[in-house]
Formats: structure tokens, sequence, C-alpha cells
């Protein structure tokens, strides 16, 4: 199942980045289909630790029989307190690969493509309480204009909240075509879908509360990786990969690295990936989804 539900992106860089010790204990935060999972598996050995995350109820259905793996059904925000609610205080390798997974995008009553006409869900986890219709129907347009320019870069993001807000007085929105004929006449002709795109990649992060739960995430990692152990995350736009390496960099998302009183960079990581890497040409021929994929590695201090 695990094939057509998610085609891992970059599998032989992730897997080389977390530098997989036999013995050790890795955690892979975003399981989905459990591509990057089996492959830390095979490298384990048999005292190895391997504990995955994933809010959504479909990834369990790819869960392999394997002692050696510990499966927790919880947003990755709650790293820290999983992971010793388990008994594990320090692990040696964390894994994120970010984003929706190809899964979540093929299933239309999820909500996350454009594609398909279905509610405006959007969640992840199905047990949050904010949906993508909710967003619309409640949020002020002041609100909605933020949320659609900075999550989702939208160029036109003020008249967009002004039609949303306006559309909604009719009637609320319920259903992705509902959406789409309110906003119609603001969708750059030819640029249909990359509009579409960004307007729903804004909803998602703000359904999903993405941003806040990768900067908390981060900032976790930080406190549970062993000394000299990995942290190796895969990003697809610019709004998580600014804070990753910021994050890698600095120990910090905004302004400069601190320095002690000697002069000394007080930061949990030295970046290994100087530049982020980028799938190859034949990769992005076979997966699409490895287009916009950048890759950041750094190892605890």
């Amino acid at each position: 199942m695990a094939n057509n539900y998610h085609v891992p992106v970059m599998l032989q860089p992730c897997i080389d980045g977390l530098n997989i010790k036999p013995d050790g204990v890795y955690v892979d935060v975003t399981f989905g289909g459990g591509g990057h999972s089996k492959e830390i598996l095979k490298r384990l050995g048999p005292s190895g630790t391997l504990i995955a995350f994933d809010q959504d109820p479909d990834a369990q259905a790819n869960i392999p029989a394997d002692d050696r793996l510990i499966f927790i059904d919880q947003n990755f925000g709650f790293l820290k307190n999983n992971l010793r609610l388990k008994g594990f205080r320090q692990v040696d390798g964390i894994l994120a690969d970010l984003g929706v997974s190809s899964h979540q995008f093929d299933v239309p009553q999820r909500g996350f493509s454009i594609r398909h006409n279905a509610g405006l869900d959007m969640r992840m986890d199905q047990h949050r309480d904010l949906t993508a219709a909710q967003v619309l129907n409640t949020y002020s347009e002041d609100k909605l204009h933020k949320i659609f320019g900075i999550y989702g870069e939208v160029k036109n993001a003020k008249s967009l909240a002004r039609a949303i807000v306006t559309s909604r007085l009719d009637k609320p929105f319920t259903d992705i075509d509902s959406l789409k004929s309110a906003i119609g006449e603001y969708i750059p002709k030819g640029k249909e879908n990359k509009y579409l795109a960004q307007v729903f990649q804004a909803l998602r992060i703000e359904v999903n509360a993405e941003i806040q739960v990768l900067e908390d995430f981060l900032q976790q990692a930080a406190d549970v990786l062993k000394p000299g152990g990995h942290l190796v995350v895969m990003s697809y736009h610019s709004l998580e990969d600014r804070p990753v390496k910021n994050f890698m960099a600095k120990g910090k998302f905004q302004g400069e690295v601190e320095k002690d009183f000697f002069g000394n960079q007080q930061k949990p990581f030295n970046v290994i990936t100087r530049k982020a890497i980028m799938a190859t040409e034949e990769e992005i021929a076979q997966n699409n989804r490895a287009r916009s994929a950048k890759l950041r590695i750094a190892e605890k201090i």
C-alpha cells in the first residue's frame, strides 16, 4: 500500500543524512506511507529503535510488523512529551518530511486538492476543530488578507479576502466548488491551477497551524537530540524552508545568532548542508512532487 500512498522524496539523501548507527534510536516524525521508516529499519540492528509519528489515521494502515518500531498517533509538535512518555529522553537522529502526502491530495473528501469538489476540510488531524470552511466563513477580512498574503503569497490577497467576506453574506462556503465560483473573477487567466494551489496552501497552513507546529518541533528537536545526532528536514516551500534554515544556522527564527560573554556562538546545531540538497532531474521526472523539495541537515553540537 505504501507505494501508492506516497512515494518518498529524496529517499537516499534523507537516509544518508541521518547517519544511522545500528543500535541507535531514530525518529521519523512524518511516517505517512512509511517509505522513509522502512529504509531506516533496514539499517537498524536488533537493538535499534525507530519511533514514528503521524496524526493522520490513514497512515496507520502502512505500519510494518516490526518490534523495533514504536508508532505514536500524534502531531510532531508534541515530540518531546511523547518521547518522554515512551521512556526516551534523547535520540540519535530525527527525520521530518514536511507538507501534505500525495495520499492526502488523492483522497477527495479530505479537501486538500483543487481537482475534486469536496467539503472544505483540510485537517491533517481529524480531531482538530478548525476546518477550511470555518476559516472562510468566520475570519475577518483583515485576517483572511494576512493568511492569503503571508501563507499563500497570493498577489491580490486583499481583494480576494474582500470577495470571500462579501460572498459569504449570501450563503456560507460549504465545498470547494462554492469557493472557486466565489473567487473566479480574481483568478488570473492561464494561471488558474497555480493561483488556487496558493489559496489552498494558505488555508491548509492556517487550519493545521503548520508554521507554529514546525517552530515548536525544531526547538524540541534541539532538546532531544544527543550531541552528534542529526536533524534531517525536507520542506516544499519557502515558508517552511526559511525557519528550518534559520534555526539550523542560528538556533532562532529571526535575528542574528547569540554569543556568550567570550564571543562564542550560542546555537544548538552545526549545519552540514551549506546549501539545501535538491532532487535530481531523474527523480523529478519520476515524481513531480520532488521538484520543489529542499533537504537540510544539521548536527547537534
